[in-house]
């Protein structure tokens, strides 16, 4: 396989680090990595060893503020900076490519993100693959936190309020250790104005969810304690595709692509796209 790395400018003018891995012979589709909360898009090699040498194309980028992509670290003014971000980084994709077929994958946050993306951009996709989307509001989270929240949003932009639960992302032990050794990891706490603008779009996709009439298949994993396997099944149920799949596969953890069981999972998926190509 082929890998390459660069940066486009992103909104207000950031420096977005994006990478891409090609397959050594022609191109069946291209696969667009949104990653998740705190993370990069260089933490997806299983999902890029498992289709590139399948003959796909896996592009990926670093949202602002996280990764190698510039900003303050988990640090936004409104969600849009990330869509608005996938915007520009899908133009620069499908320019890049010979009128492939794109699919969209998003995990966690990305799960978010592509969620809410598809509400207005469905057209320019053939299908998504979502992984344990943070769509549900958890029940846990009473009134009181959440106007806390928007009002310290707006006050202390930057202070810190969710911690994650590392040992939750993966059961493998080695995942685990990775993810807390790696320097471009971001391992402090959510700041406010992004846990409002999470939380803001989160109801929003929730109440315009009909609107993804595309094809899509939603991977969650059964024990996931990070996000609401809820979540998964709400967007499955209310979405308004004809085509569309979920797989909960029990026992496990939130990153179903870094799971043990994650051959199964990507087989799944590859299976999935494979019929829609």
């Amino acid at each position: 396989m082929n890998h390459s790395e660069g940066s486009f400018k992103g909104i207000r003018n950031a420096d977005i680090y994006y990478q891409f891995w090609l397959p050594d012979g022609d191109v069946k589709a291209v696969l667009l990595i949104v990653h998740g909360l705190g993370e990069h898009s260089g933490r997806y090699m299983n999902f890029v060893n498992h289709f590139v040498p399948l003959g796909y194309a896996v592009y990926g980028f670093d949202h602002i503020g996280h990764g190698r992509s510039e900003g303050k670290r988990e640090g936004i003014r409104r969600f849009s900076d990330y869509t608005e971000t996938l915007t520009r980084y899908y133009k620069k994709v499908k320019e890049s490519q010979h009128g492939e077929p794109i699919f969209l994958v998003g995990h966690s946050m990305g799960g978010l993100i592509v969620s809410h993306y598809l509400l207005e951009h469905r057209a320019d996709f053939n299908g998504a693959i979502i992984s344990a989307p943070v769509v549900k509001v958890s029940d846990t989270i009473s009134k009181t936190t959440i106007s806390l929240g928007k009002l310290l949003s707006v006050v202390a932009p930057q202070l810190g309020l969710l911690s994650l639960d590392v040992k939750a992302i993966s059961r493998d032990p080695e995942v685990v250790k990775k993810y807390v050794d790696d320097p471009l990891v971001f391992h402090g706490k959510t700041p406010a104005r992004l846990a409002a603008e999470l939380l803001k779009a989160m109801l929003y996709v929730t109440a315009q969810t009909e609107k993804i009439t595309i094809p899509f298949i939603v991977v969650q994993g059964g024990a996931d304690t990070l996000v609401d396997p809820g979540g998964a099944q709400m967007l499955y149920d209310r979405a308004g595709s004809a085509d569309k799949t979920i797989k909960i596969y029990d026992g496990l953890y939130h990153e179903v692509f870094n799971e043990p069981e994650h051959p199964q999972v990507l087989k799944d998926v590859e299976m999935w796209i494979a019929a829609r190509i």
